[in-house]
């Protein structure tokens, strides 16, 4: 594996794959790799000749007020991770690099950006697009992963692509859940022991609604009040939002009729939490539920996860 730190070695790295007749495999990540992460490389690995993982803690998608600084970051284990799942090539630029005066260009996707999680980060995604278009520029013609669990994201990337006749086929990856149920993000690192036991109330919440769709609910307003209630029980839990939404362009439904997203947000502790599930239908109208993957479903090669911010004897938690 090889790394790189500048925009034209990652550019001439990626030009080179393509004229030597390779298909090239994009991974954004912000670092401080976890096995949601692998099972993104692993997937880009089955379909792509070379793969590009890039690690860069971007600036623009945090508010003023959001954990910038006390993003968790290690890039040391990170290289050792990537290179353990075949990369071809690590892309680590420094901020200066990635942008070497305050961008006055910036890429916006209205209506996706709106709700959800952009009620309460505004200028969130605005960043998630802007850097991710930088990355699709520099990359080129690829396919870029990303994980279901930000939802959100996959739907303004994937719409962005799109609408910006962008040469990336954006390839969304399953969810992936830790031995709890909890799903896997870099921010698990920040909970407590007690806040990572109430965490688990999020996941829980869902797999209730997921029974409630199988057992034929298929009113909305139902799933979300059921899902209220139930992390409403769990007072370490702060809920944020609650939504019942169209996967595809996420439009509130009433009714669960097609794709259908089920995703919240909360605060448990330091940390502000996302999960979701996804429910389509077959032709006879059965729900058929996404929950997500387990960890250990994510074939690990020798690299273990990353270490909690707290020490072990203070915190049981894997970092997310």
């Amino acid at each position: 594996m090889r790394t790189v730190t500048t925009v034209a070695g990652l550019r001439a790295a990626c030009d080179q794959a393509r004229a030597a007749g390779l298909s090239v495999g994009l991974v954004p990540t912000m670092g401080f790799l976890h096995d949601g992460h692998r099972s993104l490389m692993q997937a880009a690995r089955r379909a792509d000749d070379f793969v590009v993982v890039s690690i860069f803690v971007n600036p623009l998608q945090f508010g003023p007020q959001e954990d910038l600084a006390a993003y968790p970051r290690d890039l040391e284990r990170d290289t050792a991770v990537a290179a353990a799942e075949g990369v071809s090539l690590l892309f680590v630029p420094s901020v200066a690099e990635m942008y070497p005066e305050p961008p006055r260009t910036t890429v916006h996707v209205a209506g996706l950006t709106e709700g959800l999680c952009g009620a309460a980060r505004p200028t969130h995604f605005d960043g998630v697009t802007t850097v991710v278009a930088k990355l699709f520029s520099i990359t080129g013609p690829c396919r870029a992963y990303f994980g279901r669990k930000d939802a959100q994201q996959l739907a303004v990337v994937t719409r962005m692509a799109l609408d910006l006749d962008l040469p990336v086929e954006v390839v969304g990856c399953p969810l992936v859940r830790e031995a709890d149920g909890v799903a896997m993000s870099s921010r698990n690192a920040y909970l407590e022991p007690a806040d990572r036991v109430a965490a688990r109330v999020l996941s829980q919440a869902l797999q209730a609604a997921a029974a409630a769709i199988e057992a034929g609910e298929r009113d909305a307003r139902s799933l979300r009040a059921g899902i209220e209630r139930a992390v409403g029980a769990e007072h370490r839990v702060t809920l944020e939002y609650v939504e019942v939404r169209a996967a595809a362009d996420l439009e509130p439904v009433d009714e669960l009729r097609g794709p259908t997203l089920l995703a919240l947000a909360a605060r448990v502790g330091r940390a502000r939490l996302i999960d979701n599930i996804t429910v389509t239908f077959a032709a006879d109208g059965e729900a058929r539920i996404d929950l997500g993957i387990d960890a250990a479903s994510v074939v690990a090669p020798g690299v273990a996860s990353p270490k909690p911010l707290l020490s072990e004897s203070e915190s049981t938690c894997a970092a997310g």
